[in-house]
């Protein structure tokens, strides 16, 4: 979290949460972003939003994944378990007699490595486009409809057509839409005008899950 709100967030858990049964680790920050989490599997980095309070986004982008063993054809060619990890990295195996097998006659592609980005409470700003682009999934806040464009840049937020400029410009797949202002009833307006700019979107909703493959 920023800097700004450490010590209260702090001071809020250890009151309320006074018998974790593990340790909470506070961390601030840098006001630029950067990498927050990293393991064998996935890597989460946060970057700067635009509210009216210091906010930031988070993108979680799976470790690109190894390819998949053929199995009738390392059996054919008599590999070693004991070289099977660097195939499935990408290498090729060089027999006793010294051939070359290239690795594309031993193993099939890997899985895709799936990137997805939460883009919080944010005025609209192409800078958010910048620093999401190429993931595949974007959650971007769409507090408002376009009847309510003035007092979303009044407010420090972003209406649902602008989160689908951001979508289209950071080139996703995917954009689900959500934080909708009480005001709205009925989000249908929002999801129309979010796709007049960018063709898939979904309309987050409570207990909604979504298959990101």
């Amino acid at each position: 979290m920023p800097q700004q709100g450490l010590e209260l967030f702090r001071s809020f858990v250890n009151y309320f949460c006074k018998e974790t049964p593990f340790e909470i680790e506070f961390q601030a920050i840098p006001k630029e972003g950067g990498i927050v989490y990293e393991d064998h599997a996935l890597t989460v980095e946060a970057f700067p939003l635009y509210h009216r309070v210091p906010c930031y986004g988070y993108i979680f982008r799976e470790t690109a994944k190894q390819r998949h063993i053929n199995g009738e054809m390392v059996k054919f060619y008599q590999v070693p378990v004991f070289r099977m990890n660097d195939i499935k990295s990408g290498a090729d195996y060089i027999t006793p007699s010294g051939n070359v097998i290239p690795n594309n006659r031993l193993t099939t592609e890997a899985d895709p490595a799936i990137s997805y980005a939460y883009c919080s409470d944010t005025v609209f700003n192409h800078s958010v486009a910048d620093a999401v682009r190429g993931v595949d999934v974007i959650y971007h806040e769409s507090t408002y409809a376009d009847d309510n464009i003035d007092k979303a840049q009044e407010r420090g937020h972003s209406t649902a057509r602008q989160a689908a400029i951001i979508a289209r410009e950071a080139g996703a797949r995917q954009l689900i839409i959500g934080h909708y202002s009480k005001r709205y009833a009925d989000v249908e307006v929002m999801l129309r005008e979010a796709k007049e700019e960018f063709d898939c979107v979904i309309a987050a909703d409570e207990g909604l899950k979504i298959d990101l493959l």
